[in-house]
This record gives C-alpha cells, structure tokens and sequence, in this order.
C-alpha cells in the first residue's frame, strides 16, 4: 500500500483498522465496496480491491470500459465501503473522482502477476461473452501470443483515486449502540462530529 498519512489524519486511522483487520484474519480485507451512479443519478455497486491509499486518497484499477469506468468518466464522484466482521468496524468514504497518473498505473501493472495481466487483455469487461469457455480460449492464446515477451498496460485499463471528502468510522457496539465518527474535509483541514447509530 502507498504511503501512510499523519497520525492525524482520518486516512492515518483507516491504516491502522486496516492493519488491524489484516491481523485478525479478515478475508480479503482490500475489497471495498464501490458506489457510482450514471448521469440519471441511477447508483450501482461492486466490490474492487484498494491498491493504495494516502493522503490523496485511495486507488483502485479497472478496465475504464467497464459500467464503473464509464459511469466515473461520466459522473467523477463516488462512495466506498469496507466492513471487518473480525473486528466489528466498518469505515465509508465519500468524495471526488480522479485518473491515476499514466505512470502510476503503468507502474502497478508492472506489480500485477502475469496470469492477471494477461486476464486484463482477455477481457472486454461487462460486454457481453458467449461463453466462459471463450473468454479462457482467448486468455490462452494471448498467452501463446506474447510469451516471453513483457505485457504493456492495455490503454483501457486505468487507475482511479477517490479522493475523500467525507470518511465515516463505524464501530459495532452492544445492544446496537454502535459508535460512528464522521471526518469531513474543508480544504486541507478535517472536522469531526459524532453520529447517533
């Protein structure tokens, strides 16, 4: 994961739930939940694995073709959840949209085990396929196609930061008396207030 913020910093306190819930054995605690919405404001919502998060906010990658990247070039803002049943806390994030750096992304793809890189070239995501049989022919042959040879970043396959302008801390507590926190950003400073659950 990328940098760590302040100590200060709401985003300093995701790190260490995160932390956290990596310890305690959480499974697959990476995996948000991602909200968009299109231009009629008609929301949908998936899960994507956070691949770095810092003070700028935190990153995930896809194939921008897709419902999600369509519906984030289209309406940039976003919400996303993580929720640790391991350890009975849940933190949601609000906020703006932005690419990732051509570099960064092509930097993280480098990262990306060659099998996964070659499924990014495989599939056209959320088009439809006339069968799961086709899709593994055609993850195959691009196999045979480059092997031995680095795979480039297909252009369509881009990173996004959701850059917070709200995080909520959830912490589940007895008789459904759970404490929430809510940070919201003005400018570079954050606020704090407390929620009823």
């Amino acid at each position: 994961m990328a940098k760590r913020a302040s100590i200060t910093s709401p985003v300093a306190r995701f790190h260490r739930w995160f932390t956290a819930a990596t310890r305690a054995g959480a499974p697959l605690p990476d995996a948000m939940a991602l909200a968009t919405a299109d231009r009629r404001g008609r929301p949908s919502v998936r899960f994507v694995l956070l691949k770095g998060a810092d003070v700028r906010g935190f990153v995930f990658y896809t194939n921008g073709r897709s419902r999600k990247g369509r519906e984030l070039s289209r309406n940039p803002h976003a919400s996303a959840v993580f929720y640790w049943d391991a350890i009975g806390k849940q933190v949601r994030i609000d906020g703006a949209i932005t690419p990732v750096a051509v570099a960064e992304a092509d930097a993280y793809w480098a990262t990306r085990p060659r099998e996964s890189q070659l499924a990014a070239l495989a599939s056209h995501q959320t088009a439809p396929l006339p069968s799961h049989a086709a899709l593994l022919a055609r993850w195959k042959e691009l196999g045979r196609r480059h092997h031995g040879k680095a795979i480039r970043r297909p252009p369509g396959w881009i990173g996004f930061r959701l850059v917070p302008t709200a995080i909520e801390f959830w912490t589940r507590g007895a008789h459904r008396l759970h404490r929430r926190e809510l940070f919201t950003r003005r400018g570079h400073e954050w606020r704090r207030v407390l929620l009823q659950p």
